[in-house]
């Protein structure tokens, strides 16, 4: 059934002017990913000084991504039903905190908690700024704006180990927290000051209204193709990233500080496909340029397969077809995102929420799966090709479907 039913409210107009600075948007959403990757690097330092096992200090970093995950589907909804503004508050409040909480930890134990509440807190800016985005831009605009907001939010998981292993190796592990408090308190503060209310509250706050919306978008062929097909085309990166110490240095015996360039490369392909996006964005059709892009990401994903079933592969073509790889997911990803909460405008947030716990959990599948047999370049390209040719099916089956409500992609008409 592709009809859905909405809660009862009258949404805010596409298109409303509201001066909210992009880098301000882009820094909020940033500081919930930095959360995960700064630490990283300080692990062996933390774990030695809280007498911790190896495996125990890595349930700080997976238990963030859960938190993550889940959290984004509890934002969502809220911010429908209570608005942007306070809610975002109310999530740097806790990431703030969250973050006090983990600087004074005394053990293992109570870091992992502090770490799960910092990651709740801190994914109420990625639900919630992709939200405000919506609410204030049409179609188009929206994905331009978040294609820019790419382009910056990429800039973290490059810059966070290397700010993350400075901090610990000159002020210790803990300096870790006193850097993200500090950024919370002045995320809390730019938003009171720069951020106004942006959408429209529902009048429903009963479980049932609130499942109903969840249901109504897993009941969409439209926002379900998008949101899984977003996920493959992005998130499934991760099995590359998972799996590139072990190609590197022990399928290819290069030396570790490859290991940390190709990741680079990663990155840096997927900010150049958003600044791509940025430029085509409004000269194309959305639905022609998510699934052109993704096109780009097949061919590639090919390559990289060839040589890896082949045992041909070599660094340099790894690394190409890997980047351009990017530079394609880097030019779907915002097509993918807009398309999605645009199947329903009344419930921007939840769509906003749920589709980045989709990106999520794609992720973290992709991740497991690259590690499954005895050759990780393999493992990887497989995961990685069957991940983009997936995304293309799940784009065809949300552009057919002809579940977009009227007026919700004027753009694309």
């Amino acid at each position: 059934m592709n009809s859905y039913p909405g809660p009862i409210t009258e949404a805010r107009p596409l298109g409303v002017k509201l001066h909210i600075p992009i880098w301000l948007l882009g820094l909020i959403t940033f500081s919930g990913t930095l959360a995960m990757h700064i630490f990283v690097p300080a692990l062996p330092a933390a774990a030695t000084d809280l007498g911790a096992s190896i495996g125990e200090m890595q349930l700080t970093v997976s238990l963030y991504i859960f938190g993550l995950a889940v959290g984004q589907l509890i934002y969502g909804p809220l911010s429908d039903r209570y608005g942007r503004r306070p809610v975002l508050m109310s999530g740097l409040v806790l990431y703030t905190i969250a973050g006090l909480a983990a600087l004074v930890s005394p053990g293992v134990h109570a870091l992992i908690a502090a770490r799960l509440f910092q990651a709740f807190g801190g994914c109420a800016g990625l639900v919630i700024a992709r939200a405000i985005v919506r609410d204030t831009s049409s179609p188009d605009e929206t994905a331009k704006r978040l294609a820019i907001m790419n382009l910056m939010v990429t800039v973290g998981p490059g810059l966070a180990p290397i700010v993350g292993g400075a901090l610990a190796a000159t002020l210790g592990w803990r300096s870790i927290f006193v850097a993200l408090c500090i950024l919370g308190i002045v995320n809390l503060l730019l938003t009171w000051r720069k951020v106004p209310e942006t959408g429209t509250r529902n009048v429903e706050t009963s479980v049932k209204s609130l499942s109903r919306d969840y249901l109504g978008l897993l009941a969409s062929r439209s926002f379900v193709g998008y949101a899984i097909g977003g996920g493959c085309a992005t998130t499934s990166m991760y099995a590359f990233t998972a799996s590139a110490p072990f190609i590197v240095i022990n399928e290819l015996g290069r030396p570790a500080t490859e290991v940390g360039i190709c990741l680079a490369l990663l990155i840096f392909g997927y900010w150049i496909g958003s600044m791509i996006a940025t430029r085509l964005i409004g000269r194309f059709a959305m639905k022609r340029l998510m699934v052109m892009s993704n096109l780009v990401s097949i061919a590639a994903a090919l390559v990289f397969f060839g040589f890896a079933a082949t045992h041909h592969l070599t660094l340099l073509p790894m690394m190409a077809s890997i980047m351009v790889y990017t530079i394609g997911a880097g030019v779907a990803s915002p097509n993918a995102l807009t398309l999605a909460v645009s199947v329903n405008p009344k419930v921007t947030g939840s769509a906003s929420g749920l589709y980045g716990s989709t990106q999520m959990a794609v992720g973290a599948v992709c991740s497991a799966l690259s590690g499954i047999g005895g050759d990780p370049g393999l493992a990887a390209a497989t995961v990685i090709l069957g991940a983009s040719v997936l995304a293309q099916l799940c784009f065809w089956i949300a552009v057919t479907s002809g579940n977009i409500r009227r007026g919700d992609l004027a753009a694309e008409a």
